[in-house]
């Protein structure tokens, strides 16, 4: 456990040492770099050399692709009590980002010309699926359903197989209920290599979505520029901002269902006014993994993965959490603080409000994505949204009128910049 003081002279320096620079190790950066190389160079059968090396799982070329039937064949047999959940979690999702989606406009510039912008669904997106050990089947809901309210034409997914050379059907039947036809069972970074380059069975995508593990997140990060990524989430991270009016058991729970990814690099920060209650909560954090499935990795995390931050007061965590700019923050304080504290904070993926809103809501169903910036990212990056599977194209248009107006300001920059052709290209159809 590491634990710092607001009041230290040093503390923003010891909080971003704890945060890091979100930089991959060189040994993941090389690689990334190599098994990029190869899948551009052997395509399909360095997919299943990566695929038969990571996963364990020996696939044909015939395989990659998952069979349509398979796909339908997973969605009849979901279990009803868990269609009924995903149904509702759709619903919420879908109603969150159906909110957001930008729409054109145009207005008369100071010249009276017409200005404005028009959106357009990116043409082909990739869904990155994490499998694994914990098959993240929230997250093709989280990713998936934007992308239809976008209204993405094309979309494909990658997602890992079984060492048995299967998919998670729940995975399947999730893909399937959002509208996703086309799925490949590839992980890692392989499996952002062949959407990013195209193979003989993948073709390449415009754009790669989804978050995954550091190779995944460092395969994202290298083929950016050849295609469009969303952002670069890495291993999952919570901020507890927790006052005396906080129960330690949920702030122990919520530090434990953060634990639970169990990478071994999550990050857990609990920002609080007195030792003795983060001794008390990451005490009960400890009981409580006993009697949890993954207990043993929690309890790693709590150990080393955990940064107690003491405040004297409890709207100084603010400080904290934008230094930070936590991928979830919860504010567990006294409700009269709750809308100032929130207020003042400005760089969270995501802020859940009040003692009665756990991270996992965010996780699984309240509407907003939980694929959002981790390791500091969230100075510069937000959250997944519909505007990610669109690109805006401005529109201009003047007519005589409007031209002669703006005719001297052109001439100025023309001259400025040394650009006589710029000035006459106007100059021309006065």
């Amino acid at each position: 456990m590491t634990l710092l003081r607001t009041s230290d002279k040093d503390f923003c320096s010891q909080l971003r040492a704890f945060v890091g620079s979100g930089e991959a190790a060189p040994d993941v950066r090389a690689t990334v770099a190599t098994i990029i190389a190869d899948v551009k160079a052997r395509g399909d059968i360095a997919v299943l050399d990566y695929t038969a090396k990571f996963d364990h799982a020996k696939l044909t070329v015939r395989q990659i692709r998952v069979p349509l039937k398979d796909l339908e064949k997973a969605a009849a047999n979901f279990d009803p009590a868990k269609k009924k959940a995903f149904d509702e979690a759709a619903k919420c999702v879908t109603a969150f980002h159906a909110r957001t989606l930008p729409k054109g406009w145009t207005a008369k510039n100071p010249h009276g010309a017409t200005v404005g912008e028009r959106h357009h669904a990116i043409q082909r997106c990739g869904l990155y699926i994490p499998g694994g050990q914990v098959p993240l089947v929230s997250t093709v809901l989280m990713t998936a359903l934007p992308a239809k309210v976008a209204g993405v034409p094309e979309l494909c997914a990658c997602t890992p197989p079984g060492p048995d050379g299967k998919i998670n059907p729940d995975i399947l039947a999730a893909l399937y209920l959002c509208g996703v036809r086309e799925v490949y069972a590839i992980g890692g970074a392989q499996a952002i290599a062949a959407m990013a380059l195209g193979t003989s069975t993948v073709t390449p995508v415009d754009k790669i979505f989804g978050p995954g593990n550091a190779f995944v997140t460092e395969a994202k990060r290298q083929v950016f520029g050849l295609v469009g990524v969303d952002l670069l989430p890495g291993p999952s991270e919570v901020m507890i901002i927790a006052d005396r009016t906080a129960k330690p058991e949920w702030v122990a729970a919520d530090l434990c269902a953060q634990a639970e990814h169990g990478s071994g690099k999550e990050k857990l920060y609990l920002v609080t006014e007195t030792e003795a209650f983060a001794d008390k909560c990451l005490a009960t954090a400890r009981a409580q993994s006993n009697s949890l499935t993954h207990g043993e990795k929690i309890k790693k995390a709590l150990a080393a993965k955990v940064c107690v931050i003491l405040v004297s007061k409890i709207e100084d965590a603010a400080e904290a959490a934008n230094l930070v700019a936590p991928e979830h923050l919860e504010l567990m304080v006294a409700k009269g603080k709750l809308k100032k504290l929130s207020a003042q904070i400005t760089t969270a993926g995501a802020i859940l409000m009040g003692s009665h809103t756990p991270t996992v809501l965010g996780d699984f169903t309240a509407g907003p994505s939980h694929t959002l910036p981790t390791g500091g990212t969230g100075r510069f990056f937000s959250g997944l949204r519909v505007a990610d599977f669109l690109r805006r194209t401005s529109l201009v248009q003047y007519d005589p009128a409007s031209l002669k107006k703006a005719a001297g300001v052109v001439d100025a920059f023309a001259r400025m910049e040394r650009l006589d052709a710029h000035g006459r290209s106007l100059k021309i159809r006065l």
